[in-house]
């Protein structure tokens, strides 16, 4: 088993150190595919999710692009986490990355092809489903996962970061803050006291046996109906509909019910985290640190801000 080079290809920081996890990195079993509309471009997308060997990690393909699922390619954008290289743009990968982490598919080729044959550009987004991550975590179990194997045939180790002291970031009345933990534990506060959602705390160890694909990636993005015309008027949500958001209103409550869960929206938050911090993944290992992650009023913007604080500890 190939430890030591796994290694000595991830380099520890007075803030992080990677560590065996105990498992071996694994990969799909075979091809995983899933087309439908995007959320925010409102035009349709075919995602191929396909095996890949140790150590090369996840990455997007896309017009004959490549782009890592790497911290070191996010751009900053509103209402979703996008990935940009070579002036090629792919948005709305944080459910999608979200399923791959949780699920611990740990290397994978994620292959992205537009479906609307008006479309050659550069720009592509990953369809929203029914704005949840159940439809992979599904189609994943379904076909299943094996031990990906390295460029000589052999199994590799996988590493976890483990945070060695406290950290945050935030944004007014906003943070995500970090503490060593011998396990990951997320607690995630949200708070819309104009709508039903109102305030929520929701507190989990979304890696730990099943617990993700039953209790986290069926929750669905949501949205305040009061806010969709000014969204659609930035070129947003084209794509949204009752079928793939829970919608709040509020002078109506919520407009589509019933809710999967009681604080479906704050588990939402949770989905979106951990397909966030995935972006500190590299080489196939994990990208979640193994620490007890507190979030309060959190976002993508938020969150990536979070990794790019944990990536830049080992530039240092």
């Amino acid at each position: 088993m190939a430890i030591s080079g796994a290694l000595n290809a991830l380099k520890s920081s007075k803030l992080i150190s990677w560590k065996p996890c105990g498992r071996v990195q694994q990969t799909l079993k075979k091809c995983v595919e899933a087309s439908g509309t995007t959320l925010h471009s409102g035009k349709s997308s075919t995602v191929r999710l396909l095996p890949e060997l140790a150590g090369k990690g996840r990455y997007f393909y896309f017009n004959s692009k490549s782009i890592p699922a790497s911290i070191d390619y996010a751009q900053e954008s509103p209402l979703c986490t996008t990935l940009s290289n070579d002036g090629v743009k792919i948005r709305t990968v944080e459910h999608l990355l979200s399923a791959l982490e949780a699920m611990s598919v740990d290397n994978c080729r994620i292959e992205i092809t537009n479906l609307d044959s008006d479309d050659s550009g550069f720009d592509c987004e990953v369809p929203i489903l029914d704005g949840s991550a159940r439809e992979w975590v599904e189609r994943i179990e379904k076909d299943g996962l094996v031990a990906a194997k390295d460029e000589c045939g052999n199994d590799c180790e996988k590493l976890a970061p483990y945070l060695n002291e406290p950290v945050h970031v935030s944004k007014s009345d906003s943070f995500v803050a970090a503490f060593p933990s011998p396990k990951v534990r997320v607690s995630y506060g949200i708070d819309f006291p104009q709508v039903a959602i109102g305030s929520q705390w929701f507190s989990s160890a979304p890696l730990e046996d099943s617990f993700y694909a039953k209790e986290i990636a069926s929750s669905r993005t949501f949205c305040i109906y009061e806010e969709v015309e000014h969204m659609l008027d930035a070129g947003l949500i084209k794509g949204g509909s009752l079928d793939n958001a829970i919608v709040f209103s509020a002078s109506k409550g919520w407009l589509n019910p019933p809710l999967r869960f009681s604080e479906e929206p704050c588990r939402h938050k949770i989905l979106d985290l951990v397909g966030d911090l995935s972006l500190f993944a590299r080489f196939g290992n994990q990208g979640i640190p193994v620490a007890h992650i507190v979030v309060y009023k959190g976002g993508h913007a938020l969150h990536t801000n979070f990794v790019r604080h944990l990536n830049d500890s080992f530039k240092s």
